[in-house]
């Protein structure tokens, strides 16, 4: 049996795509519990009944945006995770790579920055879930490394936790350095990378009775 897609479902996955995208665009100048279902619709050229072959509302819309703007980064984070094990070489690359996907993607940066404590409860609940799965695939990433050896699970989340908020924060300094707020890109960067080894210091002084050795 053939699994080429017909014309007919090109054409919708099409019209999902630039409904996404229209959302998105629209974001950039407002709130998406201010959005309406006719401005989406009208940017892209199709009738608001089209819309719902594709979504319920426009909150499930902000869910599909939320899926594709974290679950890209997810992967540029675990890549960084489990292609370098030292940690010098695993913070600079992890540093550029979220550099780098917000200069690809800042749109999307500034969608999750907006909303993760926005008025769409929905969308709200989506973040802190896909965050949330973040932390816990975070943690079984570091779970592997050798300093992690012994350590509870309720530290491995702690510390999984600890370096996805890092990594948000650091997003959201950088969308805003290419916004011309705040400090300039260089700066983000040296401050991230500090961060970054301060969390990595603190771990291998961690004790699994929650206190810091002084070894």
């Amino acid at each position: 049996m053939s699994t080429t897609p017909s014309q007919r479902d090109l054409q919708k996955a099409r019209t999902r795509r630039a409904l996404l995208d229209a959302g998105l665009g629209l974001l950039k100048e407002q709130s998406l519990s201010s959005l309406g279902l006719r401005e989406i619709t009208r940017a892209v050229g199709i009738s608001p009944a089209a819309f719902y072959r594709h979504f319920r509302d426009v909150s499930d819309l902000g869910v599909a945006l939320v899926e594709e703007s974290l679950g890209s980064l997810h992967e540029v984070i675990r890549s960084g995770l489990t292609e370098h094990t030292e940690d010098a070489e695993r913070i600079d690359h992890l540093v550029g790579a979220i550099a780098a996907y917000v200069r690809a993607h800042p749109e999307h940066i500034r969608f999750v920055a907006s909303e993760r404590h926005g008025g769409v409860a929905a969308v709200r609940t989506a973040i802190a879930a896909e965050l949330d799965r973040f932390a816990a695939e975070v943690a079984r990433l570091l779970a592997e490394d050798e300093v992690s050896r012994g350590w509870s699970a309720e530290d491995l989340r702690m510390l999984g936790e600890t370096y996805v908020d890092n990594m948000v924060m650091t997003a959201s300094a950088f969308l805003e350095a290419a916004q011309g707020e705040g400090p300039a890109s260089e700066t983000v960067a040296h401050t991230a990378r500090r961060q970054l080894r301060l969390i990595s210091l603190g771990r291998r002084h961690w004790t699994t009775s929650g206190q810091i050795s002084d070894a």
